[in-house]
């Protein structure tokens, strides 16, 4: 594809097989979105051809776009569903007509079995619920459901457009930075939802983690070219580093023996003989042999070093907290809050959007009025902010002297090297601060972090609007900074590198957990575990009640049967005392009368005992 005479990419060749998850990665503007479109229809390739399967269903953000719709966020949802709901008018039309003839027509009989048949192969009995799970996983709440299309965010209706893409159930799936607006509870319940498609899906996506649930073949483009590999992300840089290496070394042996080939073609040059000539011909040939055998190495794309130097020693307490609280209205963001960061350790602050983690942040850094506790910063603490929104670098100012008014003591050329460093070449450092895009402007406001040399970074979102390979870079110089860290973030890929500590908001307090990210879901799915064990044991299941049951209704049976085995043998036993007692040789034995009596005084208090527990257990 190129425009006018600038080329976006050449001889991009790939496949997409039924079922195949596919993550599309580059940096920024390397063409991911156009090919996104080629693919679509939208565009038109320069050279080369799209095939797709006759029919083929294919699922876009864009092509269900919400903006300018005046129905509730639930009914925008449901028109997805417009089929299903012509099915349930012709269902209605069609159960009158059966109850007008009292089912007496056959023809309208066959018809409503069809129909419902029909509507249940599609789905029509689910998919209300569906749709109610689809809002409640990208973080709708119920109230939110009614709200007017026209009065959502932006983000939200990108969210709506989502939820509308993955209800279709397109058989080929495109989405374009799907998380880009999602917390983590949202991001794990798309990757939940994607994995269980059953249609295939080319994802493009900064978020690493995300790329690792969820695809198992990765596109990459770099350079003007397309590489296809095995596997998720990880798996596909892992094998890239050792391609590049592998090519580098045969590069580099293929152009050393090219050097030494040169060297004889200008001895033998020097010679001037025709047999040298023949020589040199041949010498000529071999290098053109060399040279079509040498792998390609892609050029070097520009790329930001950062890297945070040496820190003054801060005390062993970096920050202390005491029950923290703000509340706005009446709504409680956090209550009680304690929180207590050592020296050399990274922390990150986790939870759902709007649960309040950057408004504890502007707590900490005194910018937010506290409504009850207190914080306080340990001996030697220099701290250094970075904002979400980065509102400080809003101003009129170039890039370079927007550096130059901070930092005085450097010079220009000096502060131009630096901004070279962070990929800000020539002209661009005279770009107003106000006409920068969100990556440039992060790239500023790492740059003042480092100069002011600060033990002690508290970070909001630092990686928001960097690409992958950036991030990357941010992540090794955080792994080597020698200072302490506290950072909210969504990108679970990055937590989980650096994390040695999380805090998570759980309702309005904070729960700690030792560890990276995976020792967090750890710790969830054994909570998760437990409770389902504890309730497992209050609740035991029907099967073992109905079981119980049947052995206690046997148990009653059995001594029901043996008592009344018992109450037949003592009334024999009655008798026969009786019948001693009645007889003339006994009469006259007041002795064996007593001793009979007795005998027959406890056989009756037997029986009256038996009899109670008969009437108890037929009760």
């Amino acid at each position: 594809m190129a425009f006018a005479e600038k080329s976006v990419f050449s001889d991009a060749s790939f496949s997409v097989e039924k079922g195949e998850k596919i993550g599309l990665i580059g940096s920024n503007g390397s063409g991911k979105t156009t090919l996104f479109k080629l693919i679509n229809g939208f565009l038109e390739p320069t050279d080369g051809k799209i095939f797709k399967t006759a029919q083929l269903r294919l699922g876009y953000v864009e092509q269900h776009a919400c903006s300018g719709s005046d129905k509730t966020v639930f009914d925008e949802l449901l028109t997805v569903f417009d089929e299903l709901k012509k099915l349930e008018n012709s269902l209605e039309d069609i159960h009158r007509k059966v109850e007008l003839t009292s089912g007496k027509v056959p023809e309208y009989l066959e018809m409503q079995n069809a129909l419902n048949e029909e509507y249940v192969s599609k789905g029509g009995l689910t998919y209300i619920s569906r749709a109610h799970s689809a809002l409640s996983g990208l973080g709708f709440s119920k109230d939110e459901e009614n709200l007017s299309v026209a009065a959502l965010s932006g983000g939200q209706r990108t969210k709506l457009s989502l939820a509308k893409l993955l209800l279709s159930e397109p058989e080929l799936m495109l989405l374009d930075e799907p998380t880009n607006h999602l917390d983590i509870l949202s991001c794990e319940w798309l990757e939940d939802f994607l994995g269980k498609f059953a249609g295939s899906l080319i994802v493009i996506s900064h978020d690493r983690y995300f790329l690792d649930k969820v695809t198992s073949k990765t596109m990459e483009i770099s350079a003007k070219k397309l590489y296809v590999g095995k596997g998720s992300y990880s798996v596909y840089s892992k094998n890239k580093a050792l391609r590049l290496e592998t090519d580098r070394r045969e590069y580099e042996k293929g152009m050393l023996e090219i050097k030494r080939i040169e060297k004889i073609i200008e001895q033998q040059k020097q010679f001037n003989q025709e047999r040298n000539y023949i020589t040199i011909a041949s010498k000529q040939k071999q290098i053109e042999r060399i040279r079509e055998t040498l792998p390609e190495l892609p050029p070097r794309e520009k790329e930001v070093k950062i890297r945070f130097g040496d820190v003054v020693r801060a005390g062993d307490e970096v920050l202390v907290c005491e029950g923290l609280s703000k509340s706005y209205g009446e709504k409680d963001l956090f209550c009680g809050v304690d929180i207590k960061i050592m020296r050399g350790e990274k922390v990150f602050l986790l939870g759902q959007n709007g649960c309040g983690k950057s408004t504890l942040l502007g707590l900490i850094m005194n910018k937010i009025p506290k409504d009850s506790g207190f914080s306080r910063f340990g001996h030697n603490v220099k701290t250094g902010y970075f904002e979400q929104t980065q509102a400080s670098l809003m101003s009129d100012k170039s890039i370079l002297y927007e550096i130059y008014d901070s930092f005085p003591g450097l010079t220009v050329p000096e502060i131009r090297s630096l901004l070279g460093a962070f990929n800000f070449r020539n002209d661009e450092i005279e770009k107003n601060m106000l006409s920068l895009s969100g990556g440039e402007r992060a790239r500023v406001a790492l740059l003042k972090l480092i100069l002011s040399k600060p033990n002690f970074l508290i970070m909001d979102e630092p990686n928001n609007h960097l690409d992958a390979s950036s991030r990357e870079v941010l992540e090794e110089a955080l792994q080597n900074y020698e200072g302490t860290l506290l950072c909210v973030s969504h990108d679970r890929y990055f937590v989980n590198k650096l994390a040695s500590r999380i805090l998570s908001f759980s309702g309005n307090e904070i729960t700690q957990t030792q560890g990276n990210y995976d020792d967090y879901i750890n710790m969830l799915k054994e909570q998760k575990s437990e409770n389902e064990i504890s309730e497992t044991k209050k609740k035991p299941n029907a099967y073992l009640l109905k079981k119980e049951a049947q052995r206690n209704e046997r148990m009653r049976l059995s001594k029901i049967n043996k008592i009344e085995t018992r109450l037949e043998e003592i009334e024999n036993e009655k008798n026969a005392v009786s019948e001693k007692l009645s007889s003339p040789e006994t009469a006259s034995d007041y002795e064996k009368i007593l001793e009979l009596t007795k005998q027959l005084e406890q056989i009756q208090n037997e029986e009256t005992e038996l009899e109670n527990e008969w009437l108890s257990l037929n009760g």
